[in-house]
């Protein structure tokens, strides 16, 4: 192959993403964005003008993050976790153990959630409305 061909087998490099591109991607203010990124749980790459730059690393960072803050983890949860994802592989044991915890917290929540639910599927019946549970 010469120079000037171009080799169309190999697979496209994922084009980097402006913050505000980020922001409507995923839901995730720029203010936000860049809060995280204050505060250690992110790291982009910036341009020659000092624009961010993220990655799709740091997309699935951001939605992972999101993720973990709808489920209610604290921020310093999170930040504890991602310090252990930058120490190394050898921290996935104590990774594990966090991920495993908040597990528990969540499935307490939705059980909380769910007995709420009930509740107001009853109240929702004795005035007289229809019964809108998915149970």
């Amino acid at each position: 192959m010469t120079t000037t061909e171009i080799d169309r087998s190999a697979p496209e490099a994922p084009a980097a993403r402006s913050i505000s591109e980020v922001a409507e991607l995923t839901g995730v203010s720029a203010h936000t964005l860049r809060y995280y990124e204050r505060i250690g749980l992110l790291d982009v790459n910036r341009d020659h003008a000092g624009r961010r730059l993220f990655s799709p690393n740091d997309i699935q960072r951001v939605v992972f993050i999101t993720r973990l803050r709808h489920t209610d983890m604290p921020i310093r949860q999170v930040q504890r976790y991602f310090a252990l994802v930058e120490a190394g592989p050898e921290t996935q044991p104590e990774r594990l153990e966090l991920l495993v915890r908040h597990r528990e917290s969540v499935l307490a929540q939705l059980t909380d959630l769910h007995a709420a639910l009930e509740t107001i599927d009853y109240k929702i019946a004795i005035y007289g409305g229809s019964d809108t549970s998915f149970a």
